[in-house]
């Protein structure tokens, strides 16, 4: 069992930056060994991801934050982050981290096991 904690999330303008943070209690699970992925869900749409970061702490990004979001963790404070910067009235949403065993989770979320309750993000233009 895992349980995840998300917060940082509020209201920025179009431009600013925000760091979200997820921490993890975890009950049987290396935290150090797992995979912390990000997704975000705007009303009306499907979730989508964000990125992730696998234990080996090298990040990946999905194509509309890449070069503006990245995903990082601290292990030793069984967190993890995600720095946004750039931020898009588009960027606005619910997010969420969620952690799996599997290195290459990528984007599919059914492959993720665990899931915070999620942060709001608004980005006022």
């Amino acid at each position: 069992q895992v349980r995840l904690v998300e917060s940082g999330g509020g209201v920025v303008q179009a431009g600013g930056s925000l760091s979200l943070s997820c921490t993890a209690s975890t009950s049987g699970n290396n935290f150090n060994g797992l995979t912390v992925g990000w997704f975000r869900q705007a009303p009306g749409k499907e979730r989508e991801f964000v990125g992730n970061v696998p234990y080996n702490g090298v990040p990946t990004a999905a194509v509309p934050v890449r070069g503006r979001f990245t995903a990082s963790r601290d292990n030793a404070k069984r967190t993890a982050y995600l720095h946004m910067t750039g931020l898009k009235p588009e960027d606005t949403a619910t997010y969420f981290c969620a952690t799996t065993r599997l290195v290459f989770a990528g984007s599919d979320f059914n492959a993720y096991d665990f899931w915070g309750q999620g942060t709001q993000v608004t980005v006022s233009s």
